[in-house]
This record gives C-alpha cells, structure tokens and sequence, in this order.
C-alpha cells in the first residue's frame, strides 16, 4: 500500500459511480478521509435504483447498437469488444470484494439470465447471421448461436413464439453468458461496506455549491436537509456522481471544462408484468433493432428482471420529456443549465437533432393502448390487463462542441476531469452502471497521474485483466471467467 500525503475527499450522489469510487479508493489508499453527500434518504434511489433501470449487464452480447453496419453491409464490432472489456472489468472487481467479504450475497444483485437479440425482416437477419459469424469468432463472444428455426426459437423464447402468425424472415442470437444485475442492491452492499471501513455517509444532505480556494481545494457547501442548516466542507478531490444532478453541479465549478457542455433529459416509461404464468414463459434479455430515425436509447427490448427476490418482466423503453433532471428534480432544471457559455450549443443541437425531436413528439402521444401493440410485436399474444406501466429514470444525453461539429447529442458515458485533477464528474447514459469500475479507475488515473503509477500493482491484484485486451488473451479470459463466474454464482 502507498504511503501518499493523506486527502480529503468527496463523493456527490449515492448511486454505484460513488460507491465505486469511494470502494476503489479505500482499497488504494486506505487512510484517506472518504464523505459521500447524497440528497435523498438512502442511496440508488435515482439512476442506479433497480426500476430505474433495465439491469442489462451491458457487455454488447445482445445490443444491436454496439455493432453498426455501414454502407456497404460491413460490421463494426470495436465499440462491442470494448463494452465487453468494461463490462468484465466491473465482474472481476466484484468478484474480487466478494472474495474479500467485503460484498456478500453476489446472488441477491446478479444472476445469469441470456442475452438475445431478435429482429423481422429479410435485411435484418441477413444483418445478425453476419455479426453472429464476425462475434463469435471473438474469445468474448464465443458460443453465441444463431437461427432462423421456429423450434429452436420456441425453446429460447416461448412466450415471444407464441401466437406468431408467421415465422419467416426473424431471427435471433442467444447468449447463456448474460446477466441481469440489480445495481441498486450492488450500491447498497458497496455503501454498507464503506461505512464499515470507516466513510462518512451523509443522506439528506444536498450540495448546493463548489467553490475553488486560492490553495486548490474546494469548499463545497451542503445544506442538512434535515436541521435546514448550512455546513462547509473543504476536499482536495471531489467527484460528482449525481446522475442528471451532475451537469448543474459541474457548472458550479467553473472549471474550463464545464463551459460549451449541455443537457438533454430523456425520461423513460416502461411496461412490466409480474403475473406468474406469464413471466414464467419468458427467461432472458431480448434486444431489437430501433426504428429508423429513432435513437439508440430507444432500442426495444423484452427483459427478465430479479428484484428484492421477485421475478419479473419488463419491456421498453418508451420515451417521455420532463425539463427535471432527476426524478425528484425540479422543472427549471433544463432552463436553468443553459448557460451563456452554452446557449449556442444547446441550440445548434436544437437545429441538428430534429429526428430526436420528431420521435419524442411521436412516444409522448402513444397511449396505453399504442404502448401494448408495441409490445405485441414481442409478445403477439400481451394483454393489456396484465401489464402496468411504470416510470424508469431520467436520463440527461450530453450535448458538446466535437470534432462532428457544435451540438453534437452524445448518446453514452462522459467523463469529465479538471486539469488540475481536484474535480470529476461522470455524466450521460448507457453503458453506464456496467462500466462503472472502469469508468472510476479512469478517473482516478486522470485526477491522479502521480499516484497512480504506484497503484497499478494493487490494481492488477484485484482486476488481473487490467492493462491488457482480453479479447487477445483467450486463456487467460478463459481461465478468469470461469474463475468469477464461480465466485459470483452465475456459472
């Protein structure tokens, strides 16, 4: 263990980025001072909370998406490799808590439930048949099968087989190595732990400002929701993980870094169903294609979900607009981050994302009845009666000034450090939770360079992949895989 000068350091938000970050540093550095500021009454009560989400350990087994098709019918799989390399970051650094006991009960936030992936069409099997045979040839998506066959589609997906009217032209892919994760069990253990090892936990406490002293620290100011008192506290690092909260509170900062950045919420609703004899007809993650025009937030899919011991099927997402940045946000959210440095970010967004526009416009008048013959293109024979419907997370897309041009809409993961290395911030969508150790390894490496030489060497103890592509180290992925799998009970 390093015996680097002793900091000061804060965590925004209690969702998994915090309780990541603070779990990775108590592992490096040990003696530092760890506080984490959480609005609300407990943690993952937002993006991380386990309907806020879809549970998709995202590890590109089954998301079309990560796998585009070009002009001249050419798969792309680098952006699906590389979510896959994230996604097995995150398993082995649990895996390795669990073998510490310092996570327990693996069972209660991830179980093995198979990834597939379905579509209609004659150019859209033609579509999966290549990238099944492209994937499958990669050590991290060996075993991935393909068919056409009806027989072999009833045994992978029952209730989506049931009343077809017709099977020509689908198809699908079906992975047995997929997961569905509860990350808002995940955030509670990694919390709990955490406070054992000796973390201030403070909930109901809301950061209400960031201000940058003369030496370099930070005075951050927290009103105590609950006395209605102010309090200082002064941090050598700070990480904003609030999920939609992040983009306000990075504009706070001042920092070069938070000028010509915006916001875009997306709120999403979807259809879940608990009755028994349906969703015990149905065991897996089933990913489609999105509709021409529509964003690749919008890809629908058909999922198992295992939450609090219940199991459940749920299906979306369906787009919505709320100007609130957060579920319990406030409606000014989206006019109040619009900032002179931004303005004309935001608005050349506006001009260039029409198609998003259009799509929004179209979910927002989908009614109950249009949202279930949605559904009944992947389950022909839903019924209306047994599906409620239920409002999932906001999601804030980044929009910044790229080498694409000014306004680009950003559909993943940013992550934001001050040059000086004393703030961070995580903002955007998918692949998110997934990549969440990768994510905060990178920020610690970006805020810092100097000790983070020293801390490869613990790194690669707890993550034995880290510095390497497994994807060119098929015994070594082999020999791991089996290993995790084992420890977290998804063999």
């Amino acid at each position: 263990m390093t015996t680097n000068e002793k900091k000061n350091v804060v965590l925004i938000g209690g969702g998994i980025m915090s309780a990541t970050l603070g779990t990775l540093i108590k592992d490096l550095e040990p003696n530092w001072n760890v506080k984490m500021f959480e609005t609300l009454e407990s943690p993952a009560l937002e993006s991380s909370g386990p309907w806020n989400n879809a549970g998709t350990g995202h590890s590109a087994l089954c998301e079309l998406n990560y796998t585009p098709e070009d002009t001249d019918g050419n798969i792309d799989i680098i952006k699906a490799v590389n979510v896959n390399e994230k996604w097995q970051t995150s398993l082995q650094y649990w895996a390795n808590l669990v073998k510490e006991g310092r996570l327990s009960a693996p069972e209660e936030f991830i179980k093995k439930v198979p990834h597939l992936s379905f579509v209609e069409g004659k150019d859209n099997v033609n579509y999966l048949r290549k990238r099944q045979e492209i994937l499958k040839e990669h050590p991290l998506f060996e075993g991935m099968e393909f068919s056409t066959d009806p027989e072999t589609l009833k045994e992978w997906m029952p209730l989506m087989m049931e009343g077809r009217e017709s099977f020509e032209d689908i198809a699908a892919t079906y992975m047995e190595k997929g997961t569905d994760v509860n990350f808002g069990e995940l955030t509670r253990q990694l919390f709990n732990n955490l406070q054992h090892e000796g973390v201030s936990l403070n909930y109901k406490h809301e950061v209400l400002d960031l201000k940058q002293m003369d030496n370099g620290k930070w005075e951050v100011k927290v009103k105590d929701l609950n006395t209605g008192s102010d309090e200082f506290h002064i941090a050598d690092f700070v990480f904003i993980g609030a999920g939609g909260g992040s983009l306000p509170l990075l504009q706070k900062t001042k920092i070069p870094e938070s000028k010509n950045i915006g916001g875009f919420p997306v709120s999403g609703l979807f259809l879940v169903a608990q009755d028994e004899e349906i969703v015990n007809k149905h065991e897996g993650k089933v990913y489609g294609k999105a509709k021409v025009g529509a964003p690749p937030m919008s890809v629908p899919h058909l999922d198992t979900r295992y939450i609090d011991g219940k199991k459940s099927l749920l299906f979306g997402p369906f787009a919505g607009f709320s100007p609130k940045f957060l579920k319990t946000g406030s409606y000014f959210d989206l006019i109040g981050s619009v900032k002179p440095n931004n303005v004309f970010t935001m608005l050349a967004s506006g001009a260039k994302e029409m198609p998003l526009t259009k799509y929004l416009i179209s979910q927002l008048m989908l009614s109950d009845d249009d949202r279930i013959e949605e559904l009944r293109e992947f389950v022909p024979t839903a019924k209306k009666e047994q599906w409620e419907t239920i409002i999932a997370g906001q999601r804030v897309q980044v929009i910044k000034d790229t080498d694409k041009g000014k306004g680009t809409l950003m559909f993943g993961t940013e992550t934001i450090v001050s040059q000086d290395g004393s703030v961070a911030a995580l903002l955007g969508a998918s692949p998110g939770a997934s990549t969440s150790t990768d994510a905060m390894i990178d920020v610690l490496k970006r805020a810092f360079p100097e000790e983070f030489i020293e801390w490869q060497k613990e790194i690669k103890k707890m993550i034995p992949s880290y510095g390497k592509h497994l994807g060119d180290e098929k015994e070594m992925y082999e020999l791991i895989d089996k290993e995790v799998r084992e420890i977290l009970k998804i063999k």
